[in-house]
């Protein structure tokens, strides 16, 4: 804080705070906790059945278990299919996004939204045993046609979008799909009947219209969804359980004991010069099969030599395989510590595997709070990859959630920003309940944010309401919905529940009361809020907060992200480029979760002074006049070598001019288009790039920063 106020010239404003205040604050946390323990609920928890001591069973490896896998299609139900068609289901076993073996076909089946197959059993070609543990059984159904010219109707409203031909004039038709783990959470082979409720929206460009990456949780919405019934055959009267870790250590030394220790992935020095080149390659390339054998080989020196080839070396392994797998885990156990910025990229979807994501988790815990504050939208979204609810990231995030508020905050706002979403409902709703048992506390301020937020979103939806209705004359239309959005702030529900808050986006900034004269809304499309509060700790100045209802944040998110992060990168190889930190955004959900995007509401801040707020723009100044000034009575900060700042009287339309040259080389190494930078500054109307990079393409240049964003 203190160096980023020096940078802009800037007094840096501290407050005194007594020791008897802190006090004070802490033995009122603890009362609170307190009267929360001794409470006695009015309607209390049924209590839990006890629990009967089950004999000790006996039970199988699924190493020793040799046959292939297979399951049995009992019936498909509420197949959204014409009465022409014929329906077929394709099954696929994936770890990560491998395809183990290749994907078993049914028969075709005739009928009207009830199905059976003649050939009910598909098998595949893999052993039981060489099944790993975070194998993902896939399913699609879909509809085989006769390729015709054109269909005028159709029951599938994504027929067109979504058909593929196949040979002999068939055309394939995606109905629903669904996934499921083949081993529970407690490492058990599934075995019995088992009805899956599938999903209808497919993502683009499916192959064999498998979606691996999609969810393991069934659809929710089980009234009109398709449903799969399937049957897991046993294959020994005895449960069949993956080996325990112990047991996966003897396994690797019995195999290195069978072989040539001191010839294992030992390679000549041609080999070498190519393992190299391959190691010093973009994150991003592809691996071809030769590359993967030659990695696999050279395993051992890339552990001495390259240990952050750790993925490449994950990706060559062939999972398929029960004694590779096994090797790779004890190798895994004596590989060195990762930086925690490339062990993020472990937690992506292609590592799956337990023990992998767990050494992952270990590397992130060298991380400082502020570090990992970084990556908190990465780490929230790559929660949905896990398969089971109890993971060592879950433990993670929680445990540095409730060491520091700050990250209990962003947690906090990040899982309710999706908690409407079905795929990930249940468990983020869990996380969300074990942080606020676990911080009582924290859940009066949190509740004072959130129902703040509400009453913003209802004053939203009121000038939305007016704008609609007044549409012939904009000037009157303009007076009379300020008049109601400020008389709406004047009202002493709104009022009190807007003001003494912690700000959503800095919890460390204050937002005291609301200055409602200069209150006001904007005139782009989703109508964003102005608000203006009053700072009591900034000798009278103002914060400007702006809010959006109905509009997606992740692309500002990340945009804002990757500017940060190029200038951490930047300021550790000691080039400073005096990037000014322009803007800040936080997700909200939308409670219906009807909307076209699931971040659809949130908060969007200029940043600025220091404590992370900026003094709204009131006048927009002429770009042919800018100059260095230490104290502008007007901010207008740009991404550049240094802030700079309008010193004429005129209004300028075109802000473009203002990016400076530090702007520049960030826009070009991460394919941004630099006149885009524009969207930084914001007219006198409040229309156009009030909330960001407008024109920004984020996926475009996810890949400078880090290979693992999504």
């Amino acid at each position: 804080y203190i160096r980023t106020c020096l940078q802009a010239k800037e007094s840096p404003h501290l407050t005194l705070v007594l020791t008897s205040t802190i006090k004070n604050m802490f033995d009122k946390e603890m009362s609170a906790i307190a009267a929360v323990v001794s409470r006695k609920s009015s309607n209390p928890p049924l209590p839990l059945p006890p629990k009967r001591r089950i004999p000790t069973q006996v039970q199988t490896c699924v190493w020793d278990v040799s046959c292939s896998f297979k399951i049995v299609l009992v019936k498909g139900s509420k197949v959204n299919a014409e009465e022409s068609a014929k329906v077929q289901v394709r099954a696929g076993l994936f770890h990560g996004t491998e395809l183990l073996c290749k994907p078993a076909v049914s028969s075709e089946s005739s009928g009207r939204s009830e199905h059976t197959w003649k050939d009910n059993a598909l098998e595949f070609d893999i052993s039981i045993s060489d099944l790993p543990r975070m194998t993902r059984l896939c399913f699609a159904i879909y509809a085989v046609m006769d390729k015709v010219k054109k269909q005028k109707s159709t029951k599938n409203p994504h027929i067109n979008k979504y058909q593929t031909i196949r040979k002999a004039g068939k055309v394939h038709y995606p109905i629903a799909w669904v996934n499921t783990m083949v081993f529970d959470y407690k490492g058990q082979l599934k075995t019995g009947d088992i009805i899956l409720h599938c999903w209808s929206s497919f993502p683009d460009e499916l192959e064999e219209m498998l979606n691996p990456i999609g969810t393991i949780q069934t659809n929710p919405y089980t009234e009109n969804a398709t449903e799969l019934h399937i049957h897991f055959p046993g294959y020994s009267p005895h449960p069949i359980v993956f080996p325990p870790f112990d047991k996966i250590l003897e396994k690797a030394a019995q195999i290195a004991r069978a072989s040539d220790c001191v010839s294992i992935g030992r390679g000549g020095k041609k080999f070498h010069i190519e393992l190299k080149e391959i190691m010093e390659r973009d994150p991003l390339s592809q691996l071809c099969e030769n590359e993967k054998d030659l990695i696999w080989t050279l395993r051992h020196d890339c552990h001495e030599n390259f240990p952050q080839s750790l993925p490449k070396l994950l990706l060559s392994v062939k999972w398929s395989k029960h004694e590779d797998m096994a090797q790779l885990q004890a190798l895994v156990q004596i590989w060195p510590k990762l930086c925690p910025r490339d062990a993020l990229e472990l937690l992506d979807f292609n590592y799956p595997d337990q023990y992998v994501r767990e050494y992952a988790v270990g590397c992130l815990r060298d991380m400082s709070d502020d570090e990992l504050a970084q990556y908190f939208l990465q780490l929230v979204q790559v929660l949905r990859y896990e398969p089971y609810y109890d993971c060592a990231l879950t433990h993670f995030l929680l445990e540095r959630a409730q060491s520091n508020r700050k990250i209990g905050h962003f947690l906090f706002w990040h899982l309710r920003s999706e908690i409407h979403m079905p795929a990930v409902s249940v468990q983020f709703s869990l996380i969300l309940e074990a942080y606020c048992r676990g911080s009582i506390p924290h859940i009066e301020v949190l509740k004072k944010q959130v129902e703040a937020l509400t009453k913003l979103k209802s004053v939203n939806e009121l000038i939305k309401l007016g704008t609609i209705k007044n549409t012939r004359s904009k000037t009157k239309e303009a007076m009379l919905t300020k008049e109601a959005m400020m008389t709406c702030l004047r009202q002493s529900g709104y009022s009190e529940a807007l003001s003494d808050l912690n700000s959503p986006l800095n919890p460390s900034v204050l937002l005291s009361d609301i200055n409602v004269e200069k209150c006001r809304y904007m005139d782009s499309k989703m109508k964003p809020l102005w608000i203006v509060y009053n700072n009591k700790l900034l000798n009278g100045d103002t914060l400007g907060v702006i809010f959006k209802n109905g509009d997606d944040l992740r692309q500002d998110m990340l945009t804002l992200q990757i500017l940060r992060l190029m200038d951490l990168l930047w300021k550790e190889a000691n080039l400073d480029l005096r990037q000014v930190q322009v803007l800040g955004g936080l997700p909200d959900s939308t409670p219906e979760g009807k909307g076209t995007t699931s971040w659809a509401r949130g908060l969007v801040v200029r940043m600025g002074l220091g404590l992370g707020l900026l003094p709204l723009l009131d006048q927009c100044r002429h770009p042919s006049n800018v100059g260095h000034i230490s104290s502008p009575p007007h901010y207008l900060p740009v991404v550049g070598v240094s802030a700079r700042w309008c010193t004429c009287g005129s209004r300028c339309p075109g802000l473009g001019a203002l990016v400076c040259a530090g702007s520049l080389p960030v826009a070009a190494c991460r394919g941004l288009d630099p006149w885009a930078l524009s969207g930084l500054c914001s007219g006198v109307d409040g229309a156009g790039g009030t909330c960001g990079l407008a024109a920004a393409a984020p996926w475009g240049f996810c890949t400078v920063a880090a290979g693992w964003f999504p």
